[in-house]
């Protein structure tokens, strides 16, 4: 349940920190007051849309908390858990979960979960395990049978198996897709898989080995260039070792007799003779090398023909695939990893032909043990939401849940039926639909009705009503009343209301004001002692002049809906 809420510089708030409390907790104040406002704050805590146009004038940021007991709430708890939001080793016997939001005036929007870090998704996650919103405008939902689905769903407790439909129908739709895919792909599967052997078989004759095409291109390289290659060579071999008239090898020696015959050397002279020395040395098996080079190497014309033939065709087969060179041998293995697929092609479809079976089999399974819940839920959901219309001024009035089953075969995310709420607004009436039947206030009256019932089945613990009882009055707003405090008996219900009938019945009374000063607008939100009350139910029974009457009124008013609010005073 909300615990409390702690809001700074959120429109006309610039600080506010109010606890809640069990029970039925009605929001009354003059019209513009703010009485909303706490709701649209507690939105954006639960990861409402961000709209920088609600930060309070003259601010740099809104922030805004919202504190929950969880203590009885295990999903929730689970969740956390799930998510890497634990506190502590103890966590598990930790009843309390903060969700904070901040929103900055350039649009930078920052949520945590106990103090960590999260996102907008993950606190409307857990916000749909917390509290649950119903608005003054919901009633237009009612008008789409998506909404009637989900109400009807929220009153029979298959949700969750509603959600394992939809998962099923999915996976059931994923394979029924492929098959289609694939048994209307068979032509094209065939000459797409004659073209590929032809491929694959083309590439295997030619037959590139790993590093062949560099070892190739090398090998062409030196073929190519032999002529030019053995003339230098034998150049070089001449200036090493074998001029007549002056080599390399021959003026080293030289060089070194004349120092070896010197009688005194300096220093630098004795490094030279080293030098020397290992020049004559290094000049010597470079000669070597040289020599051995000329004898292995050999003029071959037809090698070098058959070697520029070998690259040729490789190169030939590149371009024709559209690759480089070096990417042909990545180019065969995907052709033949594909050339496999299709070779398993056939049994593919059949495999995928049982695989839809079995899914159709498992989807019709749920889809009945859904349908046969729904059916019931409707019935009991009928009867109690038309019990209500007497006390809801609309007597006579039916409320009828029209599940209509597909055709046979036919399957769908929701379910294997269509579900739309019905209404026969007199007696003897056949029920129609809602949108050809009821006027802007019947279908309020019937919206709230439906809402009430549905939200006692609910497993999340705080439900909030914002104005859901405009445009009713009198006794009819009396058994709204009756019905928020019946709720909030079982849980947590917060009420926003124009009626006096209604906040007469909550267990705790908050009064939204406003007040301006210096230019700007301030509204606060604070809880009434007994007196207060009254004097806050004469006003909405009057208006601005409260007299005397009034205030007896409002005083019986209290006492007559008082009953059970003492359980839950503070």
């Amino acid at each position: 349940m909300l615990t409390a809420i702690t809001i700074h510089n959120f429109t006309l708030v610039e600080q506010l920190e109010i606890d809640f409390a069990p029970g039925m907790s009605a929001v009354t104040g003059e019209t513009g007051a703010g009485k909303s406002l706490v709701l649209g704050a507690l939105g954006m805590a639960l990861g409402d849309r961000a709209d920088t146009d609600r930060i309070r004038r003259g601010a740099d940021r809104l922030e805004v908390a919202a504190l929950f007991d969880i203590a009885s709430i295990p999903a929730a708890h689970q969740w956390l858990t799930d998510n890497d939001f634990e506190t502590g080793d103890d966590f598990q016997d930790q009843s309390e979960c903060l969700l904070r939001r901040i929103l900055t005036k350039e649009g930078r929007s920052r949520g945590t979960i106990n103090g960590q870090p999260a996102t907008m998704s993950q606190l409307r996650e857990l916000g749909e395990m917390l509290i649950d919103i119903h608005s003054q405008h919901e009633h237009q939902s009612l008008l789409r049978r998506d909404t009637h689905r989900l109400l009807l769903d929220s009153y029979a407790g298959t949700s969750a198996l509603a959600n394992t439909v939809k998962q099923q129908y999915q996976a059931w739709l994923q394979l029924s897709k492929r098959l289609q895919q694939l048994e209307n792909q068979s032509d094209e599967l065939a000459e797409r898989k004659a073209l590929l052997q032809f491929q694959v078989e083309e590439l295997d004759q030619l037959g590139l080995a790993d590093g062949e095409l560099d070892a190739l291109e090398q090998e062409q390289q030196l073929l190519a260039n032999a002529e030019s290659i053995l003339r230098d060579s034998n150049h070089l071999l001449e200036i090493c070792s074998q001029a007549e008239e002056f080599n390399l090898l021959e003026g080293i020696h030289k060089a070194l007799h004349l120092l070896q015959g010197m009688p005194q050397k300096t220093p630098a002279l004795e490094e030279a003779e080293k030098l020397m020395t290992s020049a004559s040395i290094e000049i010597d098996e470079a000669s070597r090398e040289v020599q051995r080079h000329l004898d292995s190497f050999e003029l071959d014309p037809e090698k070098l023909q058959a070697v520029e033939d070998r690259l040729s065709a490789i190169f030939q087969l590149a371009r024709k695939h559209r690759v480089q060179p070096d990417e042909l041998a990545e180019k065969h293995s995907t052709l033949k990893s594909e050339l496999t697929q299709l070779d398993g092609g056939a049994e593919d479809i059949e495999a995928l032909r049982t695989q839809l079976n079995d899914a159709a089999t498992q989807y019709l399974s749920t889809a009945k043990q859904l349908s046969k819940q729904r059916q019931a839920a409707a019935k009991t959901l009928a009867d109690a939401v038309s019990k209500h219309f007497d006390d809801l001024a609309m007597a006579g009035a039916r409320f009828v849940p029209e599940l209509t089953p597909l055709t046979e075969g036919q399957f769908s995310a929701d379910g294997i039926e269509t579900i739309e709420f019905l209404i026969a607004t007199n007696p003897g009436d056949p029920p129609r639909p809602l949108q050809k039947i009821a006027s802007g206030g019947e279908l309020s009256r019937i919206s709230l009705a439906i809402q009430v019932i549905a939200a006692q089945n609910s497993t999340i613990p705080t439900l909030v009503f914002d104005e859901v009882d405009v445009g009713i009055g009198g006794a009819t707003a009396d058994v709204v009343g009756k019905l928020l405090k019946k709720l909030g008996e079982k849980g947590q219900v917060i009420c926003v209301t124009h009626q006096p009938q209604v906040a007469a019945c909550a267990h705790q009374h908050l009064l939204a004001s406003k007040q301006t000063r210096d230019d700007h607008a301030h509204s606060n939100l604070t809880r009434l002692p007994d007196e207060e009350r009254i004097n806050e139910i004469a006003r909405m029974l009057s208006g601005a002049k409260v007299t005397e009457r009034t205030l007896d009124h409002a005083r019986e008013m209290l006492e007559i809906a008082g009953a059970g609010r003492a359980t839950f005073s503070q």
